[in-house]
């Protein structure tokens, strides 16, 4: 009899200028999204250097990034990054006003999810966008 594969770590990048928002991301997600996906190992930024370098190296397999972070905000970042970066991690822009939702399309995100974040919402979102990029429907996040 076969013992199941424990699916790979994944590793979440939270980008916030502020910590009160990283920390409410990182608790709405939680460690482990949903059953058939690995553990989540959360890599916060505070500044859009630290979301270029680690974008770069390959090293996250999704970006949650917060819409009115500063100086540079998320959907910005967002938007560099889907231009700039090959093989683009799979992102995801936090707004406070669900009106603020269509920005998402200028800024190439994923998905989007509204302030206050729903904990059910939230994991249900990153476990959708990880899973569509493992399948190869949204670039290819890293694996390693």
């Amino acid at each position: 009899m076969n013992s199941p594969v424990a699916p790979e770590p994944l590793t979440v990048l939270v980008l916030s200028h502020r910590p009160e928002v990283r920390e409410a991301i990182v608790n709405a997600i939680g460690r482990r999204p949903a059953p058939d996906l690995g553990r989540v190992t959360f890599l916060e930024a505070s500044g859009i250097a630290e979301v270029l370098a680690a974008a770069d190296a390959g090293s996250v397999d999704l970006a949650v990034l917060d819409g009115e972070a500063q100086p540079t905000g998320g959907m910005g970042v967002s938007r560099q990054l889907k231009n700039e970066i090959t093989n683009c991690p799979p992102i995801i822009v936090t707004v406070r006003r669900r009106d603020d939702r269509w920005l998402a399309t200028w800024s190439q995100a994923d998905a989007v999810l509204v302030h206050p974040l729903d904990p059910i919402t939230a994991a249900e979102t990153v476990a959708d966008v990880l899973r569509r990029s493992i399948a190869g429907e949204l670039p290819v996040a890293h694996r390693g």
